[in-house]
């Protein structure tokens, strides 16, 4: 074990950029309301005293501030866990309720400005940099490089873990958001397939209204509408677009014809959806969906991993395609977990955690039961349903059929995504707002974001 303060940890100096600054202020404003959070859901889960071991001494105890908070993902909570109790290290919960992070997300910054950041924490996407280019994060160059990492992880997912020449967080697995979920005994006795085109989407969901059958499930919670609406931007226009509009953030993007396609296709889908649409969280869609009330719903497969949970069975209960116009692409969010460095005295116990997130045996049982697939690019694929070779296969594919998701963090940065995610949202709800008056409100937020990155 190397002690990393000498490599840009708290003991190494450090270059503050204007990217770094802007992060603290983001911290700072997310303090109160994350304080309040954090008060009225798990800490008394991470108060809890550690255990004790065999011999008479405590053991080692990691606290983890993470969103995984439904029962799919409870279910891979309780595989990493477990198997850290093997080597006698407590897994010391804190679960922060709310969709895509959102609570959890405020919290952690309260936590790291009141100088209690905790061992371990779910990190999404570009933040790495961020919170790296503080000083936080601990380095974990001595596990991944004898563990092969580079070799063993998609570039994409070595790309993301890997800041400045040194690893920064721990890849637990690849979601997949573009997905078509359906209710397989409901299209069985109407005699349906799933829809690869919209044109075919029109058709079932006609048939399925005449039934009596929601055709699709949807919240109106602002995330899970721009959840859908970024996979109709790949869906219309293919990664190198969806690109140059939301990693690049090219406000030139934003009024292009593609751009009003989606945008006219997502209210035109409000047809289809549960009236009067309400915010649910995204298990209570699901459950429609398992139960029958609606028959399709645009989810990330967690959804999968949730239907699991309950007792469902892939291609017999329910069963998956691509979204229509995305089969050949991936539309992705990568699980991970990052260690805050502190001063050092857990560092032992957080290698090892990261250790365990890459072995073979937890990426693949960790993946089964949160419905994602494993970082490795040659897993076991013995061990993965339809839903999971289908994503696998995307995947493998390489960056120019990949798209990393503006909601979950993987394009943008937190600002540029919550002024994206509002304006969708306003544009969903509101059936005055014409496409012209929203692309020009993007285009202006594109212009805005990157005006401040170049003045920094």
């Amino acid at each position: 074990m190397i002690d990393k303060r000498g490599k840009g940890g708290q003991g190494g100096a450090k270059s503050w950029t204007a990217g770094s600054r802007r992060w603290i202020v983001l911290l700072a404003s997310g303090c109160l309301l994350g304080c309040l959070i954090a008060l009225t859901t798990g800490m008394a889960n991470a108060a809890a005293a550690p255990p004790v071991s065999g011999a008479g001494q405590p053991a080692t105890s990691l606290q983890v501030v993470h969103w995984w908070t439904s029962a799919g993902e409870r279910k891979s909570v309780d595989v990493l866990a477990g198997r850290l109790a093997e080597d006698n290290i407590q897994w010391r919960d804190m679960a922060i309720p709310g969709g895509a992070g959102l609570g959890a997300s405020k919290v952690l910054k309260s936590m790291v400005l009141a100088g209690k950041a905790p061992e371990a924490t779910q990190l999404n996407g570009i933040v790495f940099g961020e919170w790296a280019d503080l000083g936080l994060l601990l380095e974990l160059d001595d596990v991944a490089a004898p563990g092969n990492w580079q070799k063993l992880l998609f570039p994409t997912v070595w790309s993301l873990v890997h800041n400045r020449g040194h690893v920064v967080a721990a890849p637990l697995g690849i979601h997949r958001i573009n997905n078509l979920f359906y209710n397989k005994k409901v299209f069985d006795r109407l005699g349906l397939a799933a829809p690869r085109t919209w044109p075919e989407f029109e058709r079932v969901a006609e048939k399925l209204k005449q039934a009596g059958v929601t055709p699709l499930a949807q919240s109106s919670e602002a995330w899970q509408v721009a959840t859908l609406f970024e996979t109709l931007v790949l869906a219309e226009s293919g990664p190198a677009y969806y690109r140059s509009l939301f990693v690049d953030l090219n406000p030139a993007a934003f009024g292009d014809a593609r751009m009003t396609h989606a945008l006219k296709r997502l209210r035109a889908l409000k047809e289809w959806m549960p009236q009067p649409l309400r915010e649910r969280p995204w298990p209570d869609m699901t459950r429609q969906l398992a139960d029958g009330e609606a028959a399709m719903f645009v989810m990330g497969d967690w959804a999968k991993g949730e239907l699991l949970a309950w007792g469902l069975n892939t291609d017999q209960d329910f069963s998956c395609a691509a979204v229509p116009g995305t089969a050949d692409y991936h539309l992705y969010s990568v699980d991970t977990l990052a260690m805050f460095a502190g001063d050092y005295s857990h560092q032992p116990a957080q290698e090892k955690l990261a250790q365990v997130i890459m072995s073979q045996s937890v990426q693949s049982a960790y993946n089964q039961v949160k419905g994602a697939i494993s970082v490795w690019r040659s897993p076991d694929l013995s061990k993965m349903d339809s839903c999971a070779r289908a994503s696998w296969s995307a995947f493998s594919k390489g960056s120019a059929f990949q798209a990393p998701s503006l909601v979950h963090r993987m394009a943008a940065d937190e600002t540029a995504k919550d002024a994206i995610v509002a304006e969708v949202h306003r544009y969903f709800v509101d059936d005055k707002m014409s496409e012209s008056d929203i692309q020009r409100k993007l285009a202006s937020i594109a212009r805005s974001v990157s005006k401040t990155g170049k003045q920094e």
